[in-house]
């Protein structure tokens, strides 16, 4: 198998919807007008609804209820609402993928971007690390997993029976078996789609962020597949303290005492501690369905 048998036909591309390719055209337009997007945005009277239901769930915490999509814009910034709309967009494209639990990936995914985002806010650098655009690389990481079970079951199927596709060593386990992995896949398809090209390769580097030099939104959203992995997998603390990266978190430079699993007998360092996943993404879960 060849990586570029994977998207080498448009047949073989997951159909976007046209709003959602508006919006990925977005990401490459400084001259954007946020009216333009919410326009688009209320052409489709069901994604509206739902980018209302998602901008009003606890996850942010609004003071009024935000009752049109110009209000969305205006309350959480374009980038985050672009990131609703990307998300529903992406689960809706893979949602016949068939050899994949999606409602469990689609959950470990959006814990990792929930995560990350977390983390990039409170123990990234300022003007440096920006919190929704991890939120997007966090998101957006695993559809090259979903491109391949949606293109080359039969090539896939083998692997799936011998390593869970959120299992940690999943990427080596590709790589060593085809010479990649889906995190290429999900550049090539981020490159297909004219994302910003720091976009793409921070979804590439995703399984190794600091391989050469430290991709720090690649770095965050690792930390938060972790984080996803050790719930969604339903992880005992033994094994989740074994594959916390504690390298990568030092190169990072955040104290494990980020993780609740880290301190459960440092009652001292908890405080600091983030929220447990199923809080910090509550409402957004509507993003699922």
């Amino acid at each position: 198998m060849e990586l570029s048998s994977l998207v080498d036909q448009p047949g073989k591309l997951p159909t976007v919807p046209k709003v959602v390719q508006q919006l990925i055209a977005s990401f490459n337009d400084e001259d954007v007008s946020a009216t333009d997007i919410a326009r688009q945005i209320a052409t489709d009277p069901a994604l509206s609804a739902k980018v209302l239901r998602l901008a009003n769930s606890a996850f942010f915490h609004v003071s009024r209820t935000i009752g049109t999509v110009d209000d969305a814009l205006r309350m959480l910034g374009f980038v985050m609402v672009r990131n609703l709309v990307l998300g529903q967009g992406m689960v809706a494209a893979f949602e016949n993928t068939r050899g994949m639990d999606l409602q469990q990936f689609w959950r470990y995914n959006l814990y990792t971007a929930v995560a990350a985002r977390w983390l990039a806010m409170h123990a990234g650098e300022p003007g440096e690390d920006n919190g929704d655009a991890v939120f997007t690389v966090g998101m957006m990481h695993g559809i090259g997993q979903l491109q391949l079970h949606a293109v080359a079951a039969a090539d896939v199927a083998p692997l799936d029976h011998q390593v869970n596709v959120l299992d940690a060593t999943r990427a080596a386990s590709e790589k060593q078996r085809w010479g990649f992995h889906y995190a290429d896949v999900s550049a090539a398809l981020a490159q297909i789609w004219h994302f910003p090209p720091a976009l793409a390769a921070a979804l590439k580097a995703v399984p190794e962020p600091a391989e050469g030099k430290l991709d720090r939104a690649a770095g965050w959203v690792h930390l938060g597949a972790w984080a996803a992995r050790v719930e969604v997998q339903k992880l005992d603390d033994e094994a989740a303290r074994a594959s916390y990266p504690v390298q990568l978190g030092k190169k990072l430079g955040v104290d494990p005492a980020w993780a609740p699993v880290m301190v459960k007998h440092a009652a001292d360092k908890a405080g600091g501690a983030m929220p447990p996943l199923k809080e910090l993404s509550a409402g957004l879960d509507a993003m699922l369905e």
